[in-house]
């Protein structure tokens, strides 16, 4: 194994919540860049967020060069999502693919913050999807649910259940 060289991940995205696949983006870009010995500063990322890239009026041309140009990104591969499309489709990405890595997450899973937020505003249980700091704190600040101040839509909370009757107690946890 090659000597191990510093790195510096920046992440961006909702992470609302940060589940316990976000945390492993990171493990996963610091094991591909371990072994690839590409060291400095890069923008880490889901093939979901390369592919906002591509989202009118949502990134500028002039931040999308810099971020590839200058530092690089590290992009981690998800389901239903093909980065090398968005890569090849993209001007910028594709000038400037030499620096853009694409790792491939070994245990792929369609886990995001969106389904959560679903999950929790159906009163389902998010144990083992998120860390347990995370879901007390979601408890103790009563959010995702009917009664909370978060705006999901009104279809998904329509069931006005919180989900913590059950998943809060030890008994049930399992």
């Amino acid at each position: 194994m090659k000597s191990r060289i510093p790195v510096v991940l920046l992440a961006c995205g909702s992470f609302n919540p940060i589940t316990n696949m976000h945390l492993r983006l990171f493990e996963v870009a610091r094991d591909y860049l371990h072994q690839t010995a590409v060291p400095e500063l890069k923008l880490l990322c889901g093939a979901d967020v390369l592919k906002t890239f591509q989202t009118p009026n949502l990134w500028k041309d002039a931040h999308i060069q810099e971020i590839v140009e200058k530092f690089g990104v590290v992009c981690i591969s998800r389901t239903g999502h093909n980065p090398k499309e968005y890569i090849s489709g993209s001007p910028i990405l594709h000038r400037y693919r030499h620096n853009i890595h694409l790792a491939r997450e070994p245990v792929q899973n369609e886990l995001s913050s969106t389904y959560v937020r679903q999950a929790l505003s159906q009163g389902h249980s998010v144990k083992y999807l998120l860390p347990d700091a995370v879901i007390t704190y979601i408890r103790d600040h009563n959010l995702y649910t009917r009664d909370s101040s978060w705006k999901g839509s009104s279809t998904q909370r329509s069931e006005g259940k919180t989900g913590w009757e059950e998943s809060a107690s030890p008994q049930n946890s399992s």
